[in-house]
Parts: C-alpha cells; sequence; structure tokens
C-alpha cells in the first residue's frame, strides 16, 4: 500500500495547521510566545478527540449518560436514525434539549454536527418529507437538473426545520447494472458518471446554499456492487481496474468537490487495483493519494458506520477507528445506536495521540478541518 507523505511544516501551512504544541502532551508550540493559544488548548485530550467522533443512540430518546457527554464536551454531534424520529415534533424537541445541553459545553461556540440521511427515494429518516423523488428518478426526470436542485433545496429545508445541519446526501455511486447495490434502492443518479457528477453538484449547490451541509457518498464508489455485496453486512470486494476506478467512480465525485461539498464519505469495500490490503475508509492511498491528492479534495472527510461488518478483520471499534485516523479521516461516524461505541472511538484516538500512535500534527489539522466546518453551519 502506498504510504501518505510525511507531514512537513509547508503542508501543515497549506492545511491551516501549526505545527507543535496545543495537544498538552509536552511538544513545544512554534508558534511566537505572544501568538493566542489554539482553540482546543482548553480542552482535555479526550475533548478534543470526542470533537471528531459522531455518536447515536437507542430508541425515541437520548439517554442522561448521553446528554452528560454533551454538556462535557465530549461529544462532536449525532446521527439520527428512523427509531430516533417518532414524529417531526418529536426529534425537533429532541434536538433542541441537545443544543440546550451543548450550550453548557466547553466547546459551545461551534455547533454540533446534527446529521441524518435524507437522501430522497426510499431513503428519508425525516418520513413525508423532501426530495420525494429518488436519485434514479432524477435521472430520468424530464429536468434532472432542476429536480436535483429542488432535492436539495427540499432536503435542506426538511433538515432545518427539525434543527438539523447536516446531509448524509447525495450519494454519487455510478451503477453498473440494474437491480444492484445502489439500483435497487434508486439511490444512484445514473450510470454514466458525467450525469452522476451534474446531478450531485446541483443538489450539493442547493443545499448548501440553505445554509446545510452536504456529504458526497461513498467514496471512491460502490457502483460496481452486486445486489448482494452489502458493506453493513460483510468484507466487499470490488474489483474493476484502476483505470475504471479513476474514470467512471472517482470522476462522478470531481464536479461535487469543484461545487464545494463540504464532506466526502468513504466506502467501506476493498479495491485491489488500488489498495488490495485496506477498505477505502483505512486507506492512506486512498483518503491521502486519490481523494485529497488526485481529487484535491480540501473539506471534512467522514467515515461510513464503524460498526459495518466489512470492518470485521480490522478489530474492534478502537481499533477501527485509530486506523480510520491514521488513514486520514477526519470524522468518526459511530452509528451503532450505542452510547459506548462513541465512548470508545474517543478513548482510543486520545490514548493514539497520547502514545504517539497518532501524529500530532495530522491530529491538529482534521481538529481544525471539524471546527472550521462548525463553524460554518448553525
Amino acid at each position: 500500500m502506498g504510504q501518505q507523505a510525511p507531514i512537513s511544516r509547508r503542508t501543515v501551512l497549506r492545511a491551516g495547521g501549526v505545527i507543535g504544541g496545543g495537544l498538552a502532551l509536552g511538544v513545544a508550540s512554534a508558534a511566537p510566545a505572544q501568538a493566542c493559544p489554539p482553540w482546543w488548548a482548553k480542552l482535555s485530550l479526550a475533548q478534543q478527540a470526542g470533537q471528531r467522533v459522531i455518536f447515536s443512540y437507542p430508541g425515541a430518546d437520548p439517554s442522561d449518560d448521553m446528554i452528560q457527554l454533551i454538556k462535557d464536551g465530549m461529544v462532536g454531534g449525532l446521527i439520527f436514525f428512523g427509531e430516533n424520529i417518532p414524529s417531526l415534533s418529536h426529534i425537533a424537541d429532541v434536538v433542541a434539549d441537545l443544543k440546550a445541553a451543548h450550550a453548557q459545553s466547553p466547546t459551545s461556540s461551534s455547533p454540533l454536527l446534527l446529521m441524518t440521511d435524507q437522501e430522497g427515494g426510499y431513503i428519508r429518516r425525516l418520513s413525508g418529507q423532501e426530495p420525494v423523488l429518488s436519485e434514479k428518478k432524477i435521472g430520468e426526470s424530464a429536468d434532472p437538473r432542476a429536480e436535483a436542485t429542488k432535492a436539495g433545496s427540499g432536503a435542506a429545508a426538511a433538515l432545518k426545520a427539525v434543527g438539523m445541519n447536516l446531509n448524509l446526501a447525495p450519494v454519487e455511486d455510478v451503477y453498473r447494472q440494474e437491480g444492484n447495490f445502489d439500483d435497487q434502492w434508486e439511490r444512484s443518479y445514473s450510470s454514466d458518471p458525467s450525469v452522476c457528477g451534474e446531478l450531485g453538484a446541483a443538489f450539493v449547490r442547493a443545499q448548501q446554499a440553505s445554509g446545510v451541509a452536504a456529504t458526497a457518498k461513498h467514496y471512491p464508489g460502490l457502483g460496481a456492487a452486486t445486489q448482494d455485496q452489502n458493506t453493513d453486512l460483510g468484507v466487499v470486494t470490488l474489483t474493476q481496474s484502476a483505470h475504471d476506478i479513476r474514470t467512471i467512480d472517482e470522476y462522478a465525485f470531481q464536479p461535487v468537490i469543484r461545487a464545494g461539498v463540504e464532506l466526502v464519505m468513504t466506502s467501506w469495500a476493498v479495491y485491489p487495483a488500488i489498495d488490495p490490503v485496506y477498505p477505502a475508509g483505512l486507506s492512506k492511498t486512498f483518503v491521502g493519494r486519490e481523494l485529497r491528492g488526485r481529487q484535491h479534495f480540501r473539506g471534512v472527510t467522514i467515515t461510513d458506520a464503524l460498526e459495518a461488518g466489512a470492518l470485521e478483520p480490522f478489530g474492534d471499534t478502537g481499533e477501527r477507528s485509530v486506523l480510520a485516523a491514521e488513514a486520514g479521516m477526519d470524522v468518526l461516524l459511530c452509528s451503532g445506536r450505542d452510547v459506548g461505541q462513541g465512548q470508545a472511538a474517543v478513548s482510543a484516538v486520545a490514548h493514539a495521540v497520547r502514545s504517539g500512535r497518532l501524529n500530532p500534527g495530522h491530529f491538529e489539522i482534521a481538529l481544525r478541518r471539524v471546527r472550521r466546518l462548525r463553524d460554518s453551519l448553525r
């Protein structure tokens, strides 16, 4: 597997980072003595790690433990599923309570990342809300670009109405065959990467213009997966050539990146033509060389679900979290509806920084990216 180049002063400065201290790890700061300390200096290492972790909880209401973790500044955000949303009014009240808890935290100056999957069609956690059309139906419509724009605006309005600020959409997978993994749920605009890119970009522009961050997924693409190849359930290996990955799958992400999409979610499939060992979201080659290198993405990277069956060969939640952070993932998605899962991720990442396994400079750069995203939202 290709290795990510060691961090240099130039790399850090280009990414908006600061070389050296601020992690309370006894590392001397390279900044002038009169410079203000970084925003994270007031936080413990565990709190710093928590800013990169998305939590989830079971049922309709968060537990007292979940609320206390938010008050303690240990949570970067939350993801909501159907079981958390018995009604729109209920989830709006819950979100208001979560925000009130966050207002008491040491990280209250930046909002929590509050997210769900409001893709359209079958995949709508906010039931009955826009976008009504699936991506496939948008791609087949008389005016696809107008419908994609409408879908982006509609998704933003639905999320804002209940207090959320981030959507895990659009899907940028380029499906290969009728009825395959993406197409069976109409989660792909087209089998043409140019169409996928154009419509995804329209969705992103419209949604983000309304103040809700968009997420292009599942990089570099799950469009070649068959109906039975589901990374939620087990290991998935996709065997298309490196040429096809770059000219079909990754190609669809380029217009969306140019449109300024705030986040990219990586897939948990293995693509041996480019990295024969690691799934994309654990791969320095995919995150560093492909996404940030070849495709010049400068936004926030987010994992898919860390509890996915595809990651069974890679240890428990803690080990998976550290491997993802080592690969260059900024935000770690703990979506198992288990508050303890998020706590395990926070603990493991903090320990990995403390022990030196995770590069402190890389850790700081990820914190800065996540903070910039959060500061742009409300």
